[in-house]
């Protein structure tokens, strides 16, 4: 008897709901008779999924190097996901925004430990090899990665730093742009030059980023703490979740990448070009670029010492501790 006024509710609230909306229940309810049951496989796609993996070489290690890439990609779009909900989110709830920066910052922690895989998982005679094949195919080109950046924080503290006093937020969003840091990255120093990889990436996503960088504007997650009210702008936790971001996105992460870049791409005294013809070696280190999302919770010192500790972390942990 329990069970069946259970039920009878259940139809009852589902009448409603598809009232609501102006459709039939009746109709939806035929339509259960004949739908299968839903399995795990089907549900992820799972075929799919294990389909996605197409070596361009007959090195075995170059399906980890595919297979990581793939799985670093499907971490960024959880941490868009998240981002996306700060952004658009009205509430201005400390404990809604701490928990999704707190669900970012464990989204970066699973990235920056999984990272051994790609410096000791690989052999680095079959990498140097199967490479080639890549060509200008680069991990620079992650347009999720730029799109990150583009919600964290608003553009001008995107420019690159040798040219960062020299841009506002009063100039234009595609002035802004044209500017970004990571541009330099791939352009080669000595010309001016854009490299393939570059060129490739702006003609595919410029228009993406644009859009995505004026439907952001003044709404940055950097804006979102600026606008809080400001007993709440001091919470320390807050605080403490939007550093521990700074500091996965824009030292960890990229210093991770150095170790794999050293790792594969330096022998002796001897330097090998990444396969987009990045600059590595000035592109990658936090020291060298200074991409700081929340500046305004930092000194002077701390911003002009920026990556300096992970450095010194790593050869006298027990200071940092």
């Amino acid at each position: 008897m329990e069970n069946q006024e259970k039920i009878q509710s259940q139809i009852n609230k589902l009448e409603e709901k598809f009232k609501d909306s102006g459709q039939d229940l009746s109709s939806y309810l035929d339509g259960l008779l004949y739908q299968r049951y839903l399995t795990y496989w089907d549900y992820i796609h799972l075929d799919t999924l294990l389909s996605l993996q197409v070596p361009r070489t007959h090195f075995p290690d170059e399906e980890i190097f595919i297979m990581y890439h793939q799985i670093t990609e499907l971490y960024f779009k959880l941490i868009l996901h998240e981002e996306k909900q700060l952004v658009e989110d009205r509430s201005n709830q400390n404990e809604f925004f701490i928990e999704r920066v707190e669900r970012i910052n464990n989204y970066y922690k699973a990235l920056i430990s999984s990272f051994s895989i790609m410096i000791n998982g690989m052999q680095r005679e079959q990498f140097l090899r199967y490479r080639m094949a890549l060509l200008p195919a680069s991990g620079f080109q992650s347009a999720q990665y730029r799109m990150i950046e583009l919600y964290a924080t608003p553009l001008e503290n995107l420019i690159h730093h040798t040219e960062r006093n020299t841009y506002t937020s009063n100039s234009s969003i595609e002035t802004l742009f044209e500017h970004i840091y990571w541009k330099k990255g791939a352009t080669d120093i000595k010309t001016g030059e854009k490299t393939l990889t570059l060129k490739q990436f702006e003609f595919r996503y410029t228009p993406r980023f644009l859009r995505i960088a004026n439907q952001v504007k003044g709404k940055t997650i950097y804006h979102k703490y600026q606008n809080l009210p400001e007993k709440d702008k001091q919470n320390t936790a807050l605080i403490k979740a939007l550093k521990k971001l700074d500091i996965n996105a824009n030292v960890n992460w990229p210093l991770m990448h150095m170790g794999s870049a050293y790792r594969y791409l330096s022998k002796d005294k001897e330097t090998i070009d990444a396969t987009g013809g990045t600059n590595w070696k000035a592109y990658l280190p936090p020291s060298f670029q200074k991409i700081i999302f929340f500046p305004n919770l930092y000194s002077q010192k701390e911003i002009e010492d920026w990556g300096k500790e992970w450095v010194e972390h790593q050869f006298n942990p027990k200071k940092h501790k």
